[in-house]
């Protein structure tokens, strides 16, 4: 083989090497993560965003495999005890962004709403306070949003039912006030789940809610008061519902339920009347009633026989298994 030959291949060579081993992260992304990097004081979860490498190859973050474009952060069980960073909202393609466990504190800040294309956001066990921002109302594809375990304060913005396809919002364990908004009723995926659990709203559930169809809906340890009857009916497809330890009182008597409950809980409240009939015909996994102002006679069927006594006990006057018989 000639001397040039022999060069030109070597050169070709190197070239496809050059070409195999190219940086697959966009410039503007690396930029961006490394202000985030710097925004959160060189910890040493971002060991690996080395400016030498590529991007795409970090730890927490991921690379659309046709863009190259960072589309996901996931920043979890850490100790950043600081504010999330404007520079998040230097990522234009970031679809999942989680900062869990990770104590931040501060306010979620207004440069997030430039991730147009955000599906996913979970801060969910922080310090983050001050209000749950309307502003997360103009990430219209937002289809989760996981806020729970942090110290939110003020009222639910009923902006956020404006999301389209919002399926998921939780947060509850906060220091929320106030009533939930009647815009609620307008969230419109078939499975919707809502948690706002411990915190400490107050008021009445609003009677448009009936009009929607939550699968899942977690109120307890609140401060509510009134009837949740008109929630169930028989055309509902709701799965887990937890009322317990407010102030609601009405009739439980007459009330409807559809054939997907499987987990009911209304224990200490104020709730009077007789078990319905209908919960022996659906297949319950767990139910509590306790500490209300119940009477009667426990339906028989279904489920409701081999609970423990505990899903019943502390009522005004219900009888029969798995409590003493009637007389």
């Amino acid at each position: 083989m000639a001397t040039s030959q022999f060069f030109t291949l070597v050169s070709l060579f190197l070239s496809f090497s050059s070409l195999a081993f190219a940086e697959k992260c966009h410039p503007n992304d690396k930029k961006a993560l490394l202000k985030i990097k710097k925004d959160l004081n060189n910890a040493y979860d971002f060991v690996s965003w080395d400016p030498k490498t590529d991007c795409c190859e970090w730890n927490s973050v991921e690379c659309d495999e046709k863009t190259n474009r960072i589309t996901t952060i996931d920043i979890s069980n850490s100790d950043l005890k600081l504010p999330m960073p404007a520079s998040i909202g230097d990522l234009p393609f970031l679809e999942s962004l989680t900062f869990h466990k990770t104590n931040l504190t501060g306010q979620i800040p207004i440069a997030i709403t430039k991730l147009t294309k955000l599906t996913f956001l979970d801060l969910r066990w922080n310090f983050l306070s001050g209000p749950v921002p309307s502003f997360l109302s103009q990430l219209k594809n937002l289809n989760y949003i996981g806020l729970s375990f942090n110290n939110f304060s003020g009222s639910i913005p009923p902006s956020l039912s404006r999301l389209p396809k919002l399926g998921g919002l939780l947060l509850d364990r906060n220091k929320l006030t106030g009533s939930i908004p009647e815009s609620f009723a307008d969230f419109r995926e078939k499975d919707f789940y809502l948690y706002l659990s411990h915190n400490q709203l107050s008021g009445t559930i609003p009677r448009r809610l009936g009009h929607a169809n939550f699968t899942w809906f977690d109120v307890s340890r609140n401060r509510l008061e009134g009837d949740i009857s008109f929630l169930f009916g028989k055309n509902k497809s709701i799965n887990t519902a937890d009322f317990s330890r407010n102030k609601l009182q009405f009739d439980m008597s007459k009330m409807e339920f559809p054939e997907s409950l499987r987990n009911l809980n209304l224990n200490h409240n104020k709730i009077y009347g007789s078990l319905p009939q209908g919960l022996a015909k659906i297949e319950l996994i767990s139910l509590n009633v306790s500490y209300n102002r119940l009477c009667g006679r426990i339906p028989v069927g279904g489920r409701l026989q081999e609970l423990d006594y505990t899903a019943y006990f502390h009522n005004r006057c219900l009888c029969g298994a798995p409590l003493p018989d009637c007389k």
